[in-house]
């Protein structure tokens, strides 16, 4: 007998190969599996925590406690199935437990119920692959236990496909070697017959002749329908269905035998019947009968009210002849009949013969007020005044429209018809000629609607503004100010600080140590060295910096005096200090420091600092040394303490030259005295050596 479905760890396969082949000789990948399958056939949970020091050994364990939980989860659902009682009576859906067991549970009632009803136990690949191999299981130990002698029923387990869960877990899967698993080479039904695999289709389609793919069959047009007379067949995926040639019509529905039965509006309450009607129904509609009886000489309309009948009206004449039929309420009168006089005619007096009427008699003015009235026999004639004319329909004198009748022609832009003639008028921006049909052109400007300045168009007016305005968007008349401080290059207009003024702006400078400069918009450092108005002592040097300065006192240390040649840069102010040694003083004499320089340099805060600043320049001459193999090496030695500067190296016009550079954007105030070493260095020793003290200030401002 084969055993029952057994899931296998498929799902585990390719990880486990993976993480064998990353995995190190200290870890072996099956025991932590094994350690896996233990954990969940003995706690039945997989939430506990892996003590594996390894991440693969962990991440194994996990995976294949979760699928032994889920087969001992599966094997309970196919137990369930073989009990009979349900797959919801034994465990709340809400857990992922019971899906499980629920899912298994429905896949072996289908297989049992394809069993029952004769059907093939290959399963639809639309239900899953776990599903069919559950569903297939089933069937076949359906099959296996109907077959069994009544001899045999007596020896076998009560229920063959009843596995206990601690016993399925060692058996192998019965169709590890199945070339039909997973639906094989078939697209829809396949059966592994030991010595080759056939593929074969569900029932509405035909295998096609590759032997794999199932195309639908169209029983249409292979006549193997079973559409009676009067119906169309209609092939539909995998089946037909048939349909009625033509419909019932109004009145009837078609039913399931495509046969017409009547609709009885009155029965199912889809009449139109009012209330004082009886609805009674017929073949295909219904009609409404009065509940009300009308008397003689009333019939009853479709609302059910009774109305008169005229039976003057009939085809058979009530009265004799030489008599007139007047109709009444319910019934008629016969009446002697008169002359008839023609229009314009009426009986005299005695009523014996037609005379005329004088329709122009008073107080009657049949042709109008003003107008002249002709009576002529049987009729009038008008005599109309000028801008009208006789209307022979309303026998009336009717106003004739000019503006109409001379489209464009009497007036230059616009006419309006009036009784007896017509009025020219002119659209906006035009007046009136003196021809009174003529438009000329209106100056608006002339009575100053606009706030500045105007301009008089054809036909219309433009305002303007003067400089440092902006016609207004709401009336187009209005002249607004333009705040120039607040557009989008507002910001660069001023140096420092934009005030908007009508029609105009200005530019402001700091209060103390800047001035506006010729072109209005740039702030210009004050030199309060240069024009006297500093308050250094007389001990002390008046070093100018961006808007203020500095009193400095610069002494040479011992063994130096200030040199006569300081020279003044463009923005820096340099002491210089040289080496002065007494007489047989060695120590002096072998000290390598030759100059100390003190160097004043102001600076801007940067609002856009994108790249390095070059700042101070030092020129290197190289002394005179025997081959000349002196190299100069640049240095900061102190007050670099952000490191936002840095020296480098540079070759120019046969010099070496240290460029001190702002590597590090600086927001001022500050203050810093860098130390930089010039040193000449021959056969690996300082032989000479300058020292440069530079006090930077960097200023607030960015000008």
């Amino acid at each position: 007998m084969e055993p029952a479905w057994k899931p296998r760890p498929l799902t585990l396969l390719a990880l486990v190969m993976l993480l064998a082949a990353r995995g190190t000789a200290d870890v072996l990948l099956e025991d932590c599996c094994a350690d896996g399958h233990r954990l969940a056939t003995q706690k039945r949970d997989c939430s506990v925590p892996y003590a594996s020091e390894s991440k693969e050994c962990r991440m194994v364990q996990e995976q294949c406690c979760q699928n032994q939980l889920e087969e001992l989860h599966c094997a309970t659902g196919i137990n369930v199935a073989h009990e009979g009682d349900g797959c919801d009576s034994h465990h709340d859906n809400s857990s992922l437990e019971a899906k499980f067991i629920k899912k298994c549970c429905h896949c072996c009632l289908l297989g049992k119920a394809a069993q029952a009803q004769g059907q093939s136990c290959e399963y639809n690949l639309m239900i899953g692959y776990q599903c069919g191999l559950v569903y297939r299981a089933c069937c076949v130990k359906g099959q296996e236990a109907s077959e069994l002698a009544p001899g045999d029923v007596a020896a076998a387990p009560s229920d063959p496909t009843k596995i206990p869960e601690e016993d399925l877990v060692d058996q192998e899967d019965p169709y590890l070697h199945d070339r039909c698993r997973g639906g094989g080479p078939c697209t829809q039904q396949c059966r592994d017959t030991g010595s080759t695999v056939v593929c074969s289709c569900f029932v509405g389609y035909q295998l096609l002749p590759d032997g794999v793919s199932c195309e639908d069959t169209n029983e249409c047009i292979t006549g193997t329908h079973n559409c009676r007379i009067g119906e169309i067949c209609i092939n539909t995926v995998g089946a037909f269905r048939c349909q009625r040639e033509s419909s019932c019509g109004t009145g009837y529905e078609l039913m399931e035998d495509n046969t017409c039965k009547d609709i009885d509006e009155c029965e199912s309450g889809i009449h139109n019947c009012l209330p004082n009607f009886v609805c009674q129904n017929t073949p295909g509609s219904f009609r409404c009968r009065p509940k009300l009886q009308c008397r003689s000489g009333f019939i009853q309309d479709a609302l059910g009210n009774c109305i008169d009948i005229n039976e003057c009206l009939s085809i058979n004449a009530p009265c004799p002849s030489g008599q007139t039929c007047i109709n009444t309420e319910g019934s008629y009168t016969c009446q002697k009949n008169v002359p008839n006089c023609g229009r314009g005619y009426h009986l005299n007096d005695e009523g014996t013969r037609c005379v005329d009427v004088d329709e122009c008699s008073p107080p009657s003015e049949p042709c109008g007020a003003g107008h002249l009235c002709i009576n002529t026999p049987g009729s009038f004639r008008c005599d109309c005044k000028a801008g009208y004319y006789f209307d022979g329909i309303s026998r009336t004198c009717a106003d004739i429209n000019e503006c109409r009748r001379y489209p464009g022609r009497l007036c230059g832009h616009k006419c309006e018809n009036t009784p007896g003639s017509y009025h020219c008028s002119c659209t906006v921006g035009f007046k009136l000629s003196s021809d009174g049909r003529s438009c000329e052109d209106l100056n608006e400007c002339s009575s100053s609607p606009c706030s500045q300045e105007c301009a008089n168009v054809y036909g219309s007016y433009q305002c303007y503004c003067r400089r440092g305005y902006q016609l207004s968007d709401v009336d187009g008349i209005t002249c607004e100010d333009i705040d120039e401080c607040a557009l989008p290059t507002g910001g660069h207009i001023c140096s420092y600080r934009c005030i908007n003024v009508p029609g105009s702006f200005q530019c402001n400078c700091p209060s103390t140590g800047y001035r506006l400069a010729a072109n209005g918009r740039s702030c210009q450092d004050i030199d309060e060295c240069a024009a006297g108005t500093h308050n250094c002592s007389i001990n002390a040097t008046c070093f100018n910096i961006q808007g203020s300065f500095r009193c400095l006192s610069f002494d040479c240390p011992e063994n130096y005096r200030r040199s006569g040649d300081t020279i003044r840069h463009e923005k820096t102010d340099t002491v210089r200090c040289i080496k002065s040694c007494r007489p047989n003083d060695v120590t002096c004499v072998l000290d390598p420091v030759h100059t100390i320089s003190h160097t004043v340099i102001s600076l801007p805060t940067f609002r856009e600092f994108t790249r390095p600043e070059e700042i101070v320049f030092l020129r290197a001459v190289t002394p005179a040394y025997p081959a000349n193999h002196a190299d100069i090496i640049f240095d900061i030695t102190e007050g670099n303490l952000r490191d936002s500067f840095d020296i480098i190296k540079r070759y120019l016009d046969g010099m070496t030259v240290g460029v001190v550079r702002q590597v590090r954007p600086i927001v001022g105030p500050y203050y810093a005295t860098l130390k930089l070493e010039m040193n000449y260095v021959v056969g690996g020793m300082v032989s000479h050596r300058n020292v440069v003290n530079v006090h930077i200030f960097v200023s607030k401002y960015w000008f």
